[in-house]
């Protein structure tokens, strides 16, 4: 897939979105610190441990790195050893978290670290790799992101072929002032906790593999 060429863009797109990423993260690690602190401790002694979850998932060209999350939920398992259903192991105290993103705050330092953006795709699991379709597999083109394009379109309200049609529309479409204002609509997202699950559902159900729609 060929990216538009404009020199502007083409700038933002080699140097400064690390730039950004690395200093927005790090003013906004700092801001928040005491607030990670605080749900640090408190989830750890809610859970009655490492208050931390981590998690292999595929990063820019589907090398894997660990994302770094708050824990939500308990690891409560059935009499055969399979985790339970998300709604089963969610806690009341998870819920809220969730509600406010309050959970993604530890992948600051992901993005601290180089292994993800501020802005872009969401980083799904590992076993999803060999189910997308070409079109699909493009959303590796780009670090991953905290949030993104699909995330302020209804996150984990929509299909997952709306999902990789946002995702790939912002891979082809990408600036600094694109990437401004996903941050600012991400912020009021947030404060109204919007779109963090489907009705009836904790979390976005699994992927299975679709037919995937072309970029316009």
């Amino acid at each position: 897939m060929s990216l538009p060429n404009h020199s502007n863009k083409s700038l933002y797109r080699s140097f400064g979105k690390r730039l950004m990423d690395f200093f927005l993260s790090i003013i906004l690690f700092g801001i928040l610190s005491p607030l990670f602190l605080l749900l640090y401790f408190s989830l750890a002694i809610h859970f009655r441990g490492n208050p931390i979850f981590a998690q292999e998932r595929p990063g820019k060209d589907g090398v894997i790195f660990r994302i770094l999350k708050f824990k939500t939920m308990k690891d409560r398992r059935d009499p055969s050893g399979n985790l339970l259903p998300d709604i089963d192991r969610l806690t009341s105290f998870g819920k809220y978290i969730r509600k406010f993103s309050l959970d993604e705050i530890p992948q600051l330092l992901n993005v601290i670290k180089g292994d993800m953006s501020l802005i872009g795709p969401r980083p799904l699991l590992v076993e999803y790799l060999s189910l997308y379709s070409e079109d699909q597999s493009q959303r590796h083109l780009v670090k991953p992101g905290v949030t993104g394009w699909a995330q302020i379109n209804g996150r984990n309200t929509i299909s997952w072929e709306e999902k990789f049609i946002y995702d790939l529309w912002y891979i082809k479409h990408y600036d600094f002032f694109f990437d401004v204002k996903i941050l600012l609509m991400t912020f009021f997202n947030v404060i109204r906790g919007k779109g963090v699950s489907q009705h009836g559902h904790v979390s976005m159900g699994k992927f299975t593999g679709s037919n995937s729609q072309k970029v316009r």
